[in-house]
């Protein structure tokens, strides 16, 4: 049988996630992110399902060779997750194994689904040597600001807070839990928010970038310059940025290499379709 569990007995769970693997995981099971977790025993688990709080995905983790849980998950899929899933919009089940091991093992389970699959990237600062980058010239109608809660506040000077709103909301239970366990900058133009990098998922000392440039101001440097921001305010706390970017995704990759980031592990996402 597959359970949910309760916020409080996340923790049941720290010791069948890959302390290797991705951010988000450990974020949701360490309870700095909102998600959800439905498990193969809610007392003792040994193979699980970790919902994301933002809606970014589901993540397998624990025991790949239980087949318990893995010829019971299609079904549970079927019945508790999808339609859960269509009432906040989602229409794509899209899931990651937590260890390599989990690759073959979705692809077999959901091998009657349309699967399509993608890469991911994983990128953070070198262990040793890294120089703190030049930061980019924009144009002077360009201004950073610091996402502090007086900035989150203001409500008269600064047009489209609902985006920085938006975007935390989406990560974060609350804006007070941000502001005591994340970082971020805005770049305003024209007394409007433009785009904004910031901690997503945190654990400890890591924190996960999120960076977001509107369509037409990019191509100018904004996001680099932001993300430098970002860098430098991680190296003075001892904090560690944590880039995590689909393959695809060109323009992220070179800001994050421009910025001094390495490549330091990769991973398989896989994809099917509620009507499919």
């Amino acid at each position: 049988m597959i359970s949910e569990l309760k916020t409080e007995e996340f923790y049941r769970c720290k010791r069948i996630i890959n302390q290797q693997g991705q951010l988000e995981v450990k974020a949701v099971v360490e309870g700095y992110n909102p998600g959800r977790i439905f498990v193969d025993n809610p007392s003792s688990p040994t193979t699980g399902l970790v919902w994301l709080g933002n809606n970014d995905g589901f993540f397998f983790i624990g025991n790949e060779e239980n087949e318990s849980f893995n010829q019971k998950i299609n079904s549970y899929i079927d019945t508790v997750i999808i339609p859960e899933a269509r009432k906040v919009g989602l229409s794509w089940f899209e899931d990651i194994g937590n260890h390599a091991k989990w690759d073959k093992v979705i692809e077999r389970i959901f091998e009657h689904r349309t699967l399509g699959s993608w890469n991911q990237k994983v990128y953070m600062l070198p262990d040793e040597g890294y120089q703190v980058m030049n930061d980019p010239v924009t144009d002077h109608e360009y201004r950073v600001v610091k996402n502090d809660k007086a900035f989150y506040e203001n409500k008269n000077e600064i047009h489209y807070m609902e985006l920085l709103h938006g975007k935390i909301l989406e990560y974060w239970s609350s804006p007070n839990e941000f502001f005591e366990n994340g970082i971020g900058y805005c770049m305003v133009h024209n007394n409007e928010i433009i785009s904004l990098c910031f901690s997503g998922f945190v654990v400890g000392n890591v924190h996960g970038v999120d960076i977001e440039t509107e369509a037409v101001h990019r191509g100018k440097k904004i996001a680099q310059k932001l993300a430098q921001m970002f860098v430098k305010n991680c190296l003075e706390q001892d904090l560690l940025p944590y880039w995590d970017v689909m393959e695809s995704n060109k323009p992220s990759i070179a800001v994050a290499v421009n910025i001094g980031l390495i490549n330091v592990f990769n991973y398989v996402g896989y994809e099917f379709s509620f009507d499919k």
